[in-house]
């Protein structure tokens, strides 16, 4: 049996991903949420350059379900600020390019998708900080 190292850097790349899961809190979830959006871009975009069509596809609907994920981590109840009914659109938005990218091979859209997500995935990692000071003080008051 022959080792295939690509194999192998998914299998670890999978079993790293499954830790980070099991040990994420909320916050983190949808960071990885986020890093995983990217990664699928990513990777869907070389395959698209390559021409392996059903993996690109695989790709993009991953892509997609992450998009739909974070639309659903959406909190409609923030009634102060109209940002979730603007990030619910644009996931919306994102979803609808996503799936034009791998009807036409559009790299171009994937890269709309890229430009799109990226601010929010960088504000989304700034904030981490006060969320765990939050998380933090809610623990000690708790105690």
């Amino acid at each position: 049996m022959a080792f295939n190292p690509r194999n192998g850097a998914a299998a670890y790349q999978q079993q790293r991903a499954a830790g980070s899961i099991e040990d994420a809190d909320p916050h983190r979830l949808t960071g990885l949420l986020f890093d995983g959006f990217v990664d699928c871009i990513n990777r869907a975009r070389g395959h698209m350059g390559r021409g392996e069509i059903p993996e690109k596809g695989r790709q993009i609907t991953r892509a997609i379900a992450m998009a739909e994920e974070l639309q659903r981590a959406l909190d409609p109840s923030v009634k102060a600020s109209p940002l979730p009914e603007r990030l619910g659109a644009l996931y919306t938005y994102i979803q609808r390019r996503l799936l034009e990218a791998n009807l036409h091979n559009d790299p171009a859209a994937l890269d709309e998708c890229l430009r799109l997500i990226q601010p929010i995935r960088e504000a989304w990692a700034t904030i981490r900080p006060q969320y765990l000071a939050e998380r933090q003080q809610s623990t000690e008051q708790g105690a």
